[in-house]
């Protein structure tokens, strides 16, 4: 027979743990939000370009040879439908980001 285990029950949890979540998750929104997500609309618009660059002739924009662009196809090939549909959707002026408020 095994001693009798003293820890907590996994499920029980504490107040401390639920107390620094809120915290943490303040300072984040306090100081980090904007920098993450300047970093995500970075990172669509960096993806839209590649994708324009690879497969770009098919909505009529021939940038590299198509021999390049065959080799990139396999790892871009899950993102094809998404990419088409966020590049040919009818836009706003709104929509860009100049037009963003940072700071106010």
């Amino acid at each position: 027979m095994s001693a009798p285990s003293y820890a907590p029950h996994p499920d029980r949890r504490s107040a401390r743990p639920s107390w620094l979540t809120g915290l943490r998750e303040f300072l984040f929104g306090m100081f980090g939000y904007e920098f993450a997500h300047h970093s995500l609309e970075m990172r669509a618009s960096l993806e839209s370009l590649f994708m324009l660059a690879t497969v770009g002739d098919m909505i009529g924009v021939p940038i590299l040879p198509p021999y390049y662009s065959l080799r990139l196809l396999p790892y871009v090939v899950p993102q094809i439908a998404a990419w088409k549909r966020r590049v040919l959707r009818e836009k706003e002026f709104t929509d860009e980001h100049d037009y963003h408020l940072h700071g106010l």
